[in-house]
């Protein structure tokens, strides 16, 4: 009775302590200018890309013959293409396909090295030993490189794209839980947990990967951005998503050939995939500064 007691009193005060720390997080996150700007613009290409069928004034793949390679105008506000579709548009869509592309891959990637890393960690010994010495092999091969070899190999759809991208940045993630996890598995809280009869897979899912959290959101946010680059320059070389389907990267490759006398159709493309990274990688540094018990003030 006295020990239920004693838990009913803890559970508020540790609710108490992880709103704290919360809108703590939010509070010092909202005071980097840069990082909250980013934010909401992050959030608008989010919008864009779920409501694009309603937000996009023309479909992406309507062509208009009369309209060919018209420049910015009231019609249409970043000009056309060589095959008379609004470029407005397909950007509106691009954002869609490569924010999800992004997304989904870093996801994938998070899943399989967050797997493999807590794996590696928490047991040590051989199985560390194998799959470190796997992950290294992996790193030898640049990941661009990598994610070319799978596209080439399977085919160039959205999912293979997915998966390419994903693979390809695994062993960051599996050796960022690694360690994580290796400096976490012998703390009390742990040791506690073990005593009560807590089992290897709720210790890591319940007690070490939540206390793992900020460094794995931080690496999370700039591989969204590095996924965002690695599927535009695929794109680009003509590994990517194949028109008629809207990309930034396939529309900075369509551009390319008009780059003398239509330069707008380049900048669109180029600015929409710069911002983005941009805001992404200022958003991590954000989180990072926001997540670091060493700077609270």
């Amino acid at each position: 009775m006295a020990e239920d007691i004693k838990k009913a009193n803890d559970t508020p005060k540790r609710k108490l302590k992880k709103h704290g720390r919360t809108n703590e997080t939010r509070r010092r996150l909202m005071k980097n200018k840069i990082a909250f700007v980013s934010l909401l613009i992050l959030s608008a290409l989010i919008i864009l890309g779920i409501f694009a069928d309603f937000i996009a004034p023309y479909p992406y793949f309507e062509q208009n013959l009369s309209d060919l390679l018209q420049s910015p105008s009231k019609q249409h506000w970043l000009g056309t293409d060589q095959y008379g579709r609004d470029i407005l548009s397909r950007l509106i869509y691009g954002t869609r396909i490569s924010l999800s592309v992004g997304l989904i891959a870093v996801g994938l990637a998070l899943l399989a090295g967050g797997i493999l890393g807590a794996v590696a960690g928490f047991y040590g010994k051989r199985i560390d030993n194998l799959i470190m010495r796997c992950m290294d092999i992996m790193l030898s091969i640049p990941s661009v490189l990598l994610a070319l070899a799978i596209v080439a190999t399977f085919g160039t759809s959205l999912p293979n794209l997915m998966i390419a991208t994903g693979v390809s940045t695994v062993p960051s993630y599996a050796r960022l839980i690694r360690a994580s996890i290796l400096s976490n598995k012998d703390q009390e809280y742990v040791e506690a947990a073990r005593a009560v009869g807590a089992g290897d897979f709720e210790i890591i899912i319940k007690h070490i990967l939540p206390n793992c959290l900020a460094p794995i959101l931080v690496q999370a946010t700039f591989g969204v951005a590095t996924a965002i680059l690695t599927v535009a320059g695929l794109s680009f070389v003509g590994l990517g998503l194949q028109p008629p389907i809207s990309e930034w990267g396939s529309m900075l490759s369509e551009a390319r050939n008009y780059l003398r006398d239509y330069s707008y159709m380049l900048i669109s493309p180029a600015f929409a995939i710069a911002l983005t990274v941009f805001c992404l990688n200022a958003l991590g540094d954000g989180l990072r500064d926001a997540l670091d018990p060493k700077l609270r003030d």
